[in-house]
């Protein structure tokens, strides 16, 4: 299975930071964000990777290259602008294949097992997720998990962890090119019963604003 990484966000919330790198190449634990993903896919067994990039993207080329330092084959979809998720998925689709794939995104730290998602399968369902428990940050979460299956109830106890094993399908209706949010796709998916999902509860943190990224560093410092 190929995975994609979703690093073409301009982190307005992390400027000026974000005015000078992306995103993507934050450091937390000594290493870019970016980093630490592509190097858990690999040792996962994962062999190719699709980056989609658009502001400052091309330090996130740059940086990856090929791939092959990490172990990895690494392809680039190129946005002149930020696509959101789904668009960004849907113009990645020729990269990846029309099989599933393995989405995460670039601007979290996670420790989730990538080695059981490439193997998941998806039978009839659309996408799976993880969730996490509501973070602070977010504390109205964004579903519901009952027995596997994702709901959209309003009491959402979880929130999207950034993480999924996705079929193309949930994007097809998506105009190549066009700017799409993930999240109503998501909502569509689940109304039907094909989204199903899993909760995580270990390390994981979105490095959205400076204190979040503070934190996470404060974290994986307490481990040396």
């Amino acid at each position: 299975m190929k995975a994609m990484l979703l690093a073409a966000g301009r982190g307005e919330r992390l400027r000026p930071l974000t005015d000078r790198i992306p995103k993507a190449l934050v450091e937390a634990g000594g290493k870019p964000l970016i980093a630490w993903h592509l190097e858990r896919l690999a040792a996962a067994g994962c062999r190719e990777a699709v980056i989609n990039v658009s502001h400052l993207g091309q330090q996130i080329v740059d940086y990856v290259g090929d791939g092959a330092r990490f172990g990895l084959r690494v392809a680039f979809s190129r946005e002149p602008e930020p696509l959101e998720t789904a668009g960004g998925i849907a113009l990645a689709l020729p990269l990846l294949g029309p099989g599933r794939f393995l989405l995460v995104n670039a601007d979290i730290y996670c420790e989730i097992d990538f080695r059981r998602l490439l193997d998941f399968d998806l039978g009839a369902m659309l996408a799976h997720l993880v969730l996490i428990p509501n973070p602070p940050h977010h504390p109205k979460g964004d579903f519901t998990l009952e027995r596997a299956r994702i709901g959209n109830d309003v009491a959402s106890r979880y929130t999207y962890a950034g993480v999924a094993v996705m079929s193309p399908a949930l994007v097809s209706a998506v105009v190549r090119g066009t700017k799409a949010q993930l999240v109503p796709y998501l909502r569509s998916a689940a109304d039907a019963q094909r989204l199903s999902g899993e909760l995580f509860a270990g390390l994981w943190q979105d490095v959205g604003t400076a204190q979040r990224l503070a934190e996470l560093e404060t974290q994986l410092a307490s481990r040396k």
